[in-house]
């Protein structure tokens, strides 16, 4: 534990103690000096009795801000809504960003939802039920409606007074959005802009019209795509008339890049790496059902393998190398498959056709294979004193890695033309398929050489 982490510590336990012992005035001066991030970490450790106490010394407004930056994946956030007298949560919600409020209560049974809403203020609770009704994983359940907004015929002047009497409400000031009369994205104005620009300068003639917007139905994948290609910390939404609806900040995408990173990594190691239990029991029953349905597919591969048993008990060597060409071409196959989830994600390809890549992905592994066999030839060959074994063992080998590099591309490009998550073509299912494949190049290509390389 570095030296930073041992005073936070430490000032946790101080924390403690003032709670517990009633020091309403020391508590609050010292939580609220800490960062609400570190705030919200010394909640987020406390007991149900030690978090009523929490309520009881801090008011809605002062547990807002914290409660911004708890993520809404926290699986305990339904106990502390409920636990909270609901015109107390209520209240709190009003005084949270929109989107960080509805992230909250999209955690929540649907049937508690109606219940804050009917503590809150008609303005609030309207806004919040705006952002309920977009669909997940878009960019309308990732936008706020609080932002600032101007037209283009007033001066730099007035702007800047719009700009600071909205900027305590707004999350984020450093674009500020030009509409027309019917609120349609016509400009926007930098915070640099308003700053080193005169005063008497109309807003029309300092605007920028390129205006790069997201639409509020875009998937929160195409939403963080953009972010990366521009570098903005803020995006306008707008629907299909070009209406500003509200503007998405880059702490959402940063959550957003994090959750579509662990989901692609959970479809790979085909487990939802983000449950983490202590719970062996628990674990398990989340990682079985992959394993027994790979189990059956490995039964495939043992059938075939029995299959071809009486040409192994002719050449006993050929069950020595078995794992060598199933376990390297399952290696090549995970990388081919991680590459083109990664491929597809960024959309860097999207001027390549299928085929095209395709053809290079093939390429792709006939040059590894190629590779791969001739060192195993060489290997086989003086290790054996037998080059024709080690041609057999070889060629094996280059197949199997073209066919598995082949797998790991084609399969989640094929997924992704279909519209599923190509991340669910998962590490160890091709992994599993390549041994079945594998098995059968390398049994088939042995027979066709068995007698050359029998001693």
């Amino acid at each position: 534990m570095d030296e930073n982490q041992e005073e936070l510590e430490q000032h946790f336990q101080q924390l403690r103690t003032e709670l517990h012992q009633n020091q309403l005035q020391d508590f609050r001066e010292h939580f609220l000096d800490l960062h609400v991030y570190d705030q919200g970490q010394f909640y987020q450790g406390l007991s149900a009795d030690e978090r009523h106490l929490v309520y009881a010394y801090l008011s809605p407004d002062e547990l807002a801000d914290m409660f911004d930056v708890i993520e809404e994946d926290d699986e305990h956030v339904e106990e502390y809504l409920t636990e909270m007298r609901p015109r107390y949560a209520a209240e709190m919600l009003s005084q949270m960003y929109t989107d960080n409020a509805v992230d909250l209560l999209n955690e929540l049974d649907k049937k508690l939802v109606p219940q804050f809403l009917s503590y809150m203020d008609s303005e609030h609770a309207n806004e919040i039920r705006e952002l309920l009704h977009y669909e997940d994983e878009t960019a309308g359940s990732l936008m706020t409606t609080e932002y600032v907004s101007i037209v283009a015929n007033q001066t730099m002047r007035s702007a800047m007074y719009v700009l600071k009497s909205e900027a305590e409400l707004a999350e984020t000031i450093y674009y500020t959005y030009v509409v027309n009369n019917d609120n349609q994205l016509v400009g926007v104005i930098s915070l640099r802009d308003l700053i080193i620009n005169d005063e008497d300068a109309m807003v029309a003639d300092v605007m920028s019209e390129r205006v790069i917007s997201v639409h509020v139905g875009d998937d929160q994948e195409d939403v963080a795509q953009t972010f990366r290609d521009y570098d903005f910390l803020a995006l306008p939404v707008t629907d299909y008339e070009d209406h500003l609806l509200g503007i998405v900040t880059v702490d959402d995408i940063i959550d957003v890049i994090d959750d579509e990173a662990a989901s692609d990594y959970s479809g790979l190691a085909g487990v939802n790496v983000e449950e983490i239990s202590e719970n062996p029991l628990k674990a398990a029953s989340r990682r079985l059902p992959w394993l027994i349905t790979l189990l059956f597919l490995g039964m495939t591969t043992a059938t075939l393998i029995n299959h071809y048993e009486a040409l192994v008990s002719k050449a006993s060597i050929l069950a020595v190398f078995i794992s060598l060409i199933t376990g390297t071409a399952g290696n090549a196959g995970t990388q081919s498959l991680a590459v083109a989830v990664r491929r597809l994600a960024i959309s860097d390809d999207e001027d390549k056709s299928f085929g095209q890549l395709i053809l290079s992905e093939i390429l792709t592994g006939l040059v590894t294979g190629l590779v791969t066999g001739v060192t195993i030839f060489v290997i086989v060959g003086i290790w054996k004193s037998n080059f024709i074994l080690g041609f057999v063992i070889g060629t094996a080998m280059m197949a199997a890695i073209t066919v598995a590099n082949l797998a790991g591309s084609f399969i989640p490009m094929l997924m992704e033309k279909l519209g599923f998550d190509p991340a669910v073509a998962s590490g160890p299912f091709i992994t599993t398929l390549s041994d079945l494949t594998s098995v059968l190049i390398y049994f088939n290509i042995a027979s066709m050489f068995m007698d050359r390389f029998i001693n």
